[in-house]
């Protein structure tokens, strides 16, 4: 097992949130005991996070959302370009193969693409005008409006009324049939899309899941789509049938008991076909099998903190952004994938999001 940590980004609640962090914060690489976060970018709840090379673009999960660009040097962030997130409350990005930074919006259930090719050049126009227009590291450095694209998803509700009242795009992944599925939490449903770089998002078919699940978040396994469901607190498998719908194969539940306040959150599959989940309310990293075309339990462990948001697998660790603790648990994995006791806490306000870089 690695005593050492790659560095990492974190992305976290603000003040404008209710958190305790001032922006992106970095903890640098190094010996696990002496790992330490500073701020590297002040920025408005950026929840988070993707890195592609050298650059790292933020969500800000405020009402009227946007996005923003950085380039990375060793441990410090350059802003680049700011765009509209097309919606409220941004709360995933990611970098498709298209060409285009895919963003979801959770309350307004709408998912944007921006198309980086003219987001990079109109940002480098600028910044090569003698900053009569923009400089570098300013916070008006925009994208042209045709660099921008956003699709509303459809109006649906499920039969949780709190919490599916409405359409709530929560996370986009890529399909291995180059498409793009996007989890609506509030509509129980899969929308799948076809997103290119001019940009442009065409839907494809939508795939609906039980009611009350909740998606929330997606991963790959074997050509099968891993699913946490936020809301009925089960992982389950879906797979393409002859028709291209993605059908449940399987569904397990994470803990025993009524549901109540527990909430999945993020969820990761290794080589091995392990299954990692977070599951808050409960404070609970759970492990599951899905190497056999099945989905078994294998065990659980603490999170190490209140409220898991988000975890990220490193070598020999899994580490927990442990958003109401204010502090990222470092859990070192057992022979059999199960994350043991937390062997170290790295202070950090409110953190939402890691992604080792």
């Amino acid at each position: 097992m690695s005593d050492t940590l790659p560095a990492l980004l974190v992305g976290s609640y603000t003040a404008t949130g209710g958190g305790n962090a001032t922006g992106i914060s970095i903890v640098p690489a190094g010996p696990v005991g002496d790992a330490e976060a500073r701020t590297v970018a002040v920025k408005d709840d950026p929840s988070f996070l993707a890195v592609s090379g050298d650059r790292v673009y933020a969500v800000s999960e405020t009402a009227d959302g946007g996005v923003s660009a950085f380039r990375r040097d060793g441990a410090a962030l350059e802003h680049l370009w700011d765009a509209p997130a097309g919606g409220d409350a941004p709360c995933h990005v990611r970098v498709d193969p298209s060409g285009s930074l895919v963003v979801t919006n959770y309350v307004s259930g709408t998912v944007t693409a921006i198309s980086l090719e003219a987001a990079e050049s109109h940002a480098a126009s600028l910044l090569a005008s003698d900053g009569v227009v923009g400089t570098h590291g300013s916070d008006d450095v925009g994208v042209p409006a045709a660099a921008v694209v956003t699709e509303v998803l459809p109006d649906a509700t499920g039969p949780v009324e709190d919490r599916q009242e409405g359409p709530h795009a929560h996370q986009s992944v890529a399909t291995p049939d180059g498409t793009v599925l996007v989890a609506d939490l509030g509509g129980d449903a899969l929308h799948e899309f076809r997103i290119t770089a001019e940009p442009a998002i065409s839907l494809v078919r939508v795939h609906h899941v039980a009611p009350g699940v909740g998606p929330r978040h997606l991963a790959w396994h074997d050509g099968d789509l891993i699913v946490a469901g936020e809301l009925d607190g089960h992982v389950h498998r879906l797979r393409r049938d002859d028709s291209g719908s993605f059908v449940t194969i399987a569904s397990t539940a994470t803990f025993e008991g009524s549901v109540g306040e527990s909430l999945l959150s993020h969820i990761e599959v290794d080589d091995a076909g392990l299954v990692y989940v977070a599951v808050r309310g409960r404070d609970l990293i759970v492990v599951l099998d899905a190497s056999d075309g099945g989905l078994s339990l294998v065990g659980s462990a603490s999170s190490g903190g209140v409220w898991p948001r988000h975890f990220a697998r490193v070598p020999g660790h899994v580490l927990v952004a442990n958003q109401m603790s204010d502090a990222i648990a470092v859990l070192p994995i057992g022979d059999d994938g199960v994350p043991g006791e937390a062997v170290a806490q790295i202070p950090v306000g409110t953190p939402t999001c890691i992604i080792p870089v």
